[in-house]
């Protein structure tokens, strides 16, 4: 019994352990990850289901913790680009359509 549930609780934990863009998701896969070590650290040190479980409960909480409290900074703001140079100087195509023909700066 203690075995599986540990395989059990690895197998879980290792299937949420890429996914987590916001403190939320990064919380719960924490918890998920610390309880797979907490149950495999509670099998190993103790007999019976009772220490599968405490080590279970102790690594969700432990892992919640840590996950929601490391989640990365929001990107870096970029300011939008500045606004093409003005017209220094309007002439017109062969259509008539006004363009620039000089721009300031140049």
């Amino acid at each position: 019994m203690q075995k599986t549930l540990g395989i059990v609780t690895i197998l879980a934990a290792a299937g949420l352990a890429g996914c987590g863009y916001t403190p939320e998701q990064r919380a719960v896969n924490g918890a998920a990850i610390g309880a797979g070590t907490g149950a495999l650290l509670g099998a190993a040190t103790h007999s019976g289901v009772g220490g599968v479980l405490a080590g279970s409960a102790l690594g969700a909480a432990t892992g919640a913790i840590l996950g929601a409290n490391t989640t990365p900074p929001p990107p870096a703001y970029y300011p939008p680009p500045p606004p093409p140079p003005s017209c220094a100087r309007w002439g017109s195509d062969p259509y008539g359509n006004p363009v620039c023909v000089r721009y300031y700066g140049y």
